[in-house]
C-alpha cells in the first residue's frame, strides 16, 4: 500500500496568490494554498490521501511515489544533428567520452 507521505511534494511562495502554495509531481493537477507554509503541505497531504482513498476504491491504480521507483539511469535524448556534433566534438576536445560530458551537464542544471 502506497504511504500518500513519500510523494514528492514541494512548496513554494506564489506572489500571484499572495499565499505559499504546496505541489506533488505525481499529481500534477493537485496543489493546496495557505497562508502558512505548514498548513499548504498539511492541506495537500491530506487532499492526496482522499484523493489516493478514492482511486483505490474505484479500482484506478495508484501511482507510484517517484522516490520508490527503480531507474535504469538510462534514457535517450533526441537533439538536432549539430549540436550532436558539437557535443561529440566538445568530447573528443575533453578526452571523455559523450556520455561523461553530457551527465556532467545534467549534474550542473
Amino acid at each position: 500500500m502506497t504511504d500518500v507521505t513519500h510523494y514528492a511534494y514541494r512548496v513554494r511562495w506564489s506572489a500571484e496568490d499572495g499565499e505559499f502554495v504546496a505541489t506533488v509531481a505525481e499529481f500534477p493537477s493537485l496543489s493546496w494554498l495557505d497562508e502558512d507554509q505548514t498548513e499548504a503541505l498539511r492541506g495537500l497531504v491530506a487532499l492526496v490521501s482522499d484523493v489516493v482513498e478514492d482511486m483505490r476504491d474505484s479500482g484506478e491504480p495508484v501511482p507510484e511515489p517517484i522516490a520508490e521507483r527503480t531507474f535504469s539511469g538510462k534514457f535517450n535524448v533526441r537533439v538536432p544533428e549539430s549540436l550532436h556534433r558539437k557535443l561529440v566534438l566538445e568530447a573528443a576536445e575533453q578526452r571523455v567520452s559523450l556520455n561523461r560530458l553530457v551527465s556532467d551537464r545534467l549534474a550542473h542544471i
